[in-house]
């Protein structure tokens, strides 16, 4: 298990983002080989941008319904949530770089 992202439930995700905090979010499920490879990219820039967000993930197949509320249509899906809404995304696997420059690039 990650120790920089921690897994939740779809309620405890949809508490945090209607509290306005910043949220980074990777929609994934066990079956998923792209979100198993990228879990520990994710753990790893994770702890680089551990105070300007709160890092989680949410299983799709757990957490259908949220899933679908958020518009989640394929996976994996890391979304930055801010103020309450959806900021932006990134769909699919990347690399650690691109996934560093991401968070970079939207997070303040």
């Amino acid at each position: 298990m990650s120790k920089n992202v921690r897994e939740i439930k779809g309620e405890e995700l949809v508490k945090l983002v209607n509290e306005g905090k910043t949220v980074v979010c990777d929609f994934w499920a066990t079956w998923c080989g792209p979100c198993r490879m990228l879990a520990p990219v994710l753990d790893k820039v994770a702890e680089e941008f551990a105070g300007k967000a709160e890092f989680v993930k949410v299983d799709v197949d757990e957490n259908g319904a949220v899933a679908q509320q958020m518009g989640i249509m394929s996976i994996p899906d890391v979304y930055i949530f801010e103020g309450g809404k959806v900021k932006t995304h990134q769909l699919g696997y990347v690399p650690e770089s691109a996934m560093r420059e991401f968070l970079k690039a939207n997070l303040k």
